[in-house]
């Protein structure tokens, strides 16, 4: 598997108001319990709540057809086995693997052993 890191800091957040799309990377999920947002860490706004920064994304080269099994999985489990938590987006053509910026070298080192190609820009 090919993944790209992204330049980008994120932040996973939680807010009470529906957040608009702002900055290269924006993702919100909304159910009837609650509406979760990941998006740059300078943008977020002043109203969110359970802030969470600190992430960096992986980006799956794709586009992924939805008949392929496992690429989550491919990736998940090297970084299960280094103890490394992960926050997983999806896209209709593509995945994003998030990690805390303080285990990037972990995560790399990790995905790399396991036969991933991670390119960095």
């Amino acid at each position: 598997m090919r993944l790209s890191l992204l330049p980008l800091r994120l932040a996973i957040f939680q807010s009470p108001s529906p957040i608009a799309p702002s900055g290269a990377f924006f993702s919100s999920t909304l159910t009837t319990n609650e509406s979760s947002y990941v998006m740059e860490a300078h943008l977020v706004p002043p109203t969110a709540t359970a802030v969470n920064t600190g992430w960096r994304a992986l980006m799956v080269q794709g586009p992924l057809d939805f008949s392929l099994t496992g690429i989550l999985s491919s990736i998940a489990a090297p970084l299960a086995s280094a103890r490394i938590s992960i926050f997983a987006v999806s896209t209709f053509a593509t995945d994003y693997v998030l990690v805390k910026e303080d285990t990037l070298g972990a995560a790399l080192h990790a995905l790399r052993a396991a036969g991933h190609e991670v390119l960095e820009s």
